[in-house]
C-alpha cells in the first residue's frame, strides 16, 4: 500500500485563482484527475505546462458537482480517490496521515476525511459520538475533502445524478450508513478549506448557491424522509424568504435578489422540477 494507490480528484469550475495553490499542496500523490464544468482551455495550458501528470477533462457542459465526481470515480485507475475541492490546501503531513490511516483502518471504510479548523463532519443519531484515539467514526464528512474506496463507493451508487449541487455528500453518506458502511475522520491529517472560494464567477455564483441550496435540502428531505416532512422543512422558509425579498429590495438588491434565487428553488423543487438553475458565463 503506497501512493500509487491513490488518485487526487478535483472538480472545477472558472478555479483559477485558487486550483494552484491546491496543486502545490499536493507532495505525494502524483496521479491527479481535474474535471472541468466550464471547458475553461486557457487555465487546462496553464495547469499543463505546469502538471505534466494531471489528466484534465474539459466538459463543454456544466454537470455541477455530484456527477462531475461520478465521472472521475469512473476514470480512476486506483483503489482510493482524494477528492478534492479546488479551494482547499492541505497541509504537509496531510497525505502521509491519509496512507496511515488507510493502513491503520485496514480497508474497512467507505471515507476517510481530513479534518479542518471548521468542523466538517457530523452525526445523523445525535447520541453517537465515537472518538478513538486518531480517528472519530462519524455519520457523515463534508464534500470538500474526502477519501474514497473505489470500489464501496461504486456499491453504494456513487453521488446521486439528480443533486446538482450542496448536500451530494450527506446523501451518499446517509445512503452509505445505512447500508452498515463506515466513514471516519483523521484527527491526524489537516485541511484548510477557504469556502465558497471555488469560483471566481461573482454573484452569479451567489444565485446558483442560494437556488440549489434551497432545492437540493428539499429534495433531500424528501427521499429520505418524505413529502410532508420536506413541506415541513421547506414551506416555513419559502415565508421567510418571500418576507426577506420584500423588505431587502429598497435597501440593498443583491440580497433581495439572493433571496428570490432561494424562493425559486424552492419553489421548484416543490413542483418536481429538475435542478435546472445553471450559473451564467460572460
Amino acid at each position: 500500500m503506497n501512493y500509487k494507490d491513490i488518485t487526487v480528484g478535483i472538480v472545477t469550475f472558472k478555479s483559477e485563482n485558487v486550483i494552484f495553490d491546491c496543486l502545490k499542496s499536493i507532495k505525494y500523490i502524483k496521479k491527479i484527475i481535474i474535471f472541468d464544468n466550464s471547458n475553461d482551455i486557457r487555465t487546462k495550458i496553464k495547469i499543463k505546462k505546469k502538471y505534466s501528470n494531471i489528466q484534465i477533462f474539459l466538459s463543454k457542459k456544466n454537470f455541477g458537482y455530484g456527477v462531475a465526481n461520478n465521472k472521475i470515480i469512473k476514470r480512476c485507475k486506483t483503489k482510493y480517490l482524494l477528492i478534492l475541492n479546488p479551494d482547499t490546501i492541505l497541509s504537509k503531513n496531510c497525505e502521509i496521515e491519509l496512507l496511515k490511516s488507510i493502513k491503520k483502518l485496514k480497508r474497512n471504510f467507505s471515507i476517510i476525511s481530513p479534518i479542518s479548523k471548521d468542523k466538517n463532519y457530523g452525526f445523523f443519531n445525535k447520541s453517537k459520538k465515537n472518538f478513538y484515539k486518531d480517528f472519530i467514526d462519524v455519520d457523515y464528512v463534508k464534500g470538500f475533502a474526502m477519501l474514497i474506496n473505489i470500489k464501496k463507493i461504486k456499491k453504494a451508487g456513487m453521488f446521486d445524478k439528480n443533486i446538482f449541487l450542496y448536500l451530494e455528500e450527506i446523501d451518499l453518506c446517509k445512503r452509505l450508513i445505512k447500508s452498515g458502511e463506515k466513514i471516519f475522520v483523521t484527527t491526524k491529517a489537516k485541511i484548510n478549506h477557504i469556502a465558497a472560494n471555488s469560483t471566481n464567477i461573482g454573484f452569479e455564483f451567489e444565485k446558483c448557491r442560494n437556488w440549489h441550496w434551497m432545492w437540493s435540502k428539499y429534495y433531500y428531505n424528501k427521499k429520505h424522509f418524505g413529502y410532508f416532512y420536506a413541506l415541513k422543512i421547506v414551506l416555513p422558509k419559502i415565508f421567510f424568504d418571500f418576507l426577506k425579498m420584500t423588505l431587502f429590495f429598497p435597501v440593498n438588491i443583491n440580497k433581495s435578489i439572493s433571496y428570490k434565487y432561494r424562493l425559486f428553488g424552492s419553489i421548484s423543487g416543490i413542483f418536481n422540477l429538475p435542478s435546472f438553475f445553471r450559473p451564467k458565463l460572460k
